[in-house]
Parts: C-alpha cells; structure tokens; sequence
C-alpha cells in the first residue's frame, strides 16, 4: 500500500538507537534527567518518527543488531512464601513465558503469543502440583499469593510487571470457580479418562482446529464433570444460558489441567498452545476505527482514487499501531474490514485499487504478520528479542464477495489467497525485529517519562 513520505529510514533508526544508548548510560541519565525528559517528549511530537514509514510492498530491509534491555532481575523478587506450588522446576518454561512476556512487548504480543503462554504455563503448574496433592485447583488464598509470586518471579526475568492486566488473569482463574470437580479421584471417576488422553497426547498442528478431535474430547469431559452435582442439568446449544457457559469453561480449566498432570511439561504446553491457536486465529483482535472518513472519498462512485487511497492508507496507519497478528488472523480481519466498508456503500474493492496487503493489518507499517503457530520469542543477551515473521511474498487483501459469511479457513467454499508456511529457524521468515524493538522501546521511554512527571 503506498504511503506518504517520511524521515529517512537510516536517519529513524540512528535517533532511536541513540536514544537507547543515552537511556542505558547511568551517569547520563543522573546529570541530564530533567533536560532528556523534555527532549523525549519534544521528540514524541514529531510526526512518523517512532514508526517510521517502510512500504510493505518492498524486500524486507535488514534488521541492525539491538543489545537486548537488561532484565529488572538484579534482585531477587519478593515472594509470598505461601504458593504450594512448585514453580522452581519449572524454571525453563518461566524463563520462556518471560521472554514471551517480554516487558515493552507484552502488549504488542498479548493475543498471539504472550497470553497463550502464560495461562499455560499457570495451567502446567497447577497440573504437575496435582500429582502431588491431589488437587485440580488452588483455593482463593493460594491463588492470590501464587499468581503474584509468578507475576513477580517473570518481572524479575524481564517480563512486563502488569501481566494480569494485560491477559484479564485473575486469582479466581487459579480455583475451580463455579466447576464442581476439583481433585483428581472425583475427576478420573467421571470422565472416560482414557479416550480423553488418546485425544490429546498428541495434537495435530495441521488439522485440529477443524477436526477439533482434542477440543471437542475436552468439551465431553467438561460437560461430564459440570454434571457431577446437578449444576448443568440442561446442554441444549445454541440455548445454553450464560451461567452453564460459565460452569463449562471453568471445568473446561479443570480439564487443562487434568491433562497437564498426564503429559511432560513440554508435551502440555505444546498442546495448550496448539489448542490456543484454534482460538486465537478464530478472530479478528483489532479494533476498527468508524469508517466515515473511508466512505467520503471512497463510496459509491470513486471519483479521485488518489483521494480514496489516501483515506484508506490513513485509515489502515491506525490499525498498525494495536498489535501483531497472525495471517490467519489478517484474514478474518481483512474480511471484516471489507464486509464494514460495503455497509458503507463501497462497493469498489478497495483493497486492490490501493494495494492493501494482509500485512498492512499488522503492527509497523512494513508489516510483520506471524505465522497461525506462533513460535515463542526468544532472546539473546548479544542480539536482542526476535520471533518468527512470514516476510515471504506480499499477499493481496482478499475483498470479501457479497455472499460471504464466514471467513474461517475451514469453510471449503471460500477460497483464500496462499498463506505463506510456518518459517523454521535459519529461514528468511525468521526477522530479527531490530528496528521494531527500536521504536517500541524509545516509544515505552517515553510514555514512561510522561506519566512520571505527571
């Protein structure tokens, strides 16, 4: 999608690398504090700097090496003391989820990556404790001192120190809630355990989204614990009143964490996260601005296209800046622009005529859109935080046809452009976000400095 001009990239780079440098500088900071504060917000003012303008319809560029931030892990975290559960064996998958949950990154990589991993990794815990104790959940105390002790102990590895905020967990995500069965002899005396495992030992990567085969053995074992007391006398689909909804998805959490307790840490977080990927490329995370500005220039009879795309590349700038996405997600997002935009008499596709791409629904303007698997991040002391991007050829928009009603890649009817293949490791799909990490961090900075002086 063209866009306008800006700062040269080099020179957008060289300014947020700088103001990196000046930031990890503790004599610097100390002599020159109040003056750099009114740089950074003099310098957050000027247009397109912190996101520099990259064409996404160009080669990816190189990324320059970032140092990765120091972790805030210097001290030890404060811990209650009073969490049963085991979380210095998993220090491997806490270290993963702190990468993932990396502190300027966390909201840019909630939905796809971050929050998955952090509610199996809590899932994990409270499975592997189980085997000990017995217990599918913590009680409300334990929940509240356990999920502070976690949130403290990935702050300390560098993770956002907000986390609960930022992925909706609350200590009542830790209990049984409103499910019935909470211990491991009532559950095993409930559900065909056996058929369950068979399910989902192994979870295809590929197909269960569609076939839904460990999904739908989860929901059979929920429904079956949700009736152990009476308290889901009825399952009629589409009638089920919201208070069934809400029993099933906590025995749902039961369920997790059942089979989390039946796999090896690693096996569980690969199905956990393979499930949540089901749900995560079900839908569109973006919010969309109204459409008005779109459809003035745009809607009927397009009379000056240079007009109209000016109005659409204005509009997709502010879906750029809320969060990487998936391109199976840029799919269902691309759809449901498309469906808003013929409500507002734009009949014309619109994506075509002003080149938008799948990546242009994603964070950045040059685009970074993450495979339907997300890997997680990782980081390197010597070169930064990276994860795995599709950068393969860009992929027109689909314009949705006006028989269109669901954009799910399972529907067989409809027809989708190519999505690029999950990348591996040492292949041009894996970006080292550099320029990214730059602009995130300067923009962080000074955000921070503004809310401390006010």
């Amino acid at each position: 999608m063209r866009g306008r001009g800006g700062p040269p990239l080099a020179v957008n780079l060289l300014r947020g690398l700088f103001l990196v440098f000046l930031l990890n500088e503790p004599d610097f900071r100390e002599a020159t504090g109040h003056r750099l504060h009114q740089d950074f917000a003099s310098l957050g003012e000027e247009k397109n700097l912190l996101l520099p303008y990259i064409p996404p319809t160009t080669a990816p560029q190189p990324f320059l090496p970032l140092l990765a931030p120091s972790p805030s892990g210097d001290t030890f975290p404060k811990l209650s003391g009073l969490c049963p559960l085991n979380i210095s064996s998993a220090g491997s998958m806490m270290k993963t989820t702190a990468v993932d949950c990396w502190a300027f990154f966390a909201p840019f990589l909630a939905n796809v990556i971050c929050c998955p991993q952090l509610q199996a990794t809590l899932v994990i815990l409270i499975g592997q404790s189980s085997k000990d104790n017995g217990m599918l959940s913590l009680s409300v105390t334990h929940a509240n001192h356990c999920l502070s002790d976690v949130q403290q102990i990935l702050a300390s590895q560098g993770a956002n120190d907000d986390l609960q905020q930022i992925c909706s967990i609350h200590p009542s995500n830790l209990t049984e809630a409103s499910c019935p069965v909470n211990d491991v002899n009532a559950f095993e005396s409930s559900v065909d355990t056996s058929r369950l495992l068979a399910a989902c030992k192994k979870v295809d990567p590929v197909n269960e989204c569609c076939t839904q085969i460990c999904q739908n053995a989860i929901i059979e074992a929920a429904t079956k614990i949700s009736l152990k007391d009476g308290s889901l006398p009825s399952m009629n689909g589409a009638h089920i009143l919201p208070v069934h909804s809400s029993i099933m998805d906590d025995c749902k959490s039961v369920v997790l964490r059942w089979l989390a307790s039946k796999l090896d840490p690693d096996q569980a977080k690969q199905a956990l996260r393979q499930i949540s990927n089901c749900n995560v490329n079900k839908a569109c995370p973006l919010v969309f601005p109204n459409t008005k500005s779109v459809a003035k220039y745009c809607g009927n009879v397009i009379e000056n296209r240079t007009a109209c795309c000016s109005s659409m590349e204005n509009y997709v700038s502010h879906l750029q800046k809320q969060s990487f996405i998936t391109n199976l997600q840029a799919l269902d997002c691309a759809a449901l622009l498309g469906m808003q935009l013929q409500k507002a008499n734009i009949s014309d596709n619109v994506y075509r005529l002003c080149h938008v791409t799948l990546k242009d629904f994603s964070l950045q303007e040059s685009g970074c859109l993450l495979p339907s698997l997300p890997s997680d991040a990782t980081l390197d002391q010597s070169s930064g935080v990276s994860f795995t991007c599709d950068l393969n050829d860009n992929i027109a928009a689909p314009w949705p046809s006006a028989s269109q009603t669901s954009a799910s890649s399972c529907n067989k009817s409809i027809k989708f452009p190519e999505i690029p293949a999950a990348t591996s490791t040492g292949e041009r799909g894996v970006a080292m976000l550099r320029l990214l990490i730059t602009s995130l961090l300067v923009f962080a900075m000074i955000s921070n400095l503004r809310s401390s002086q006010s």
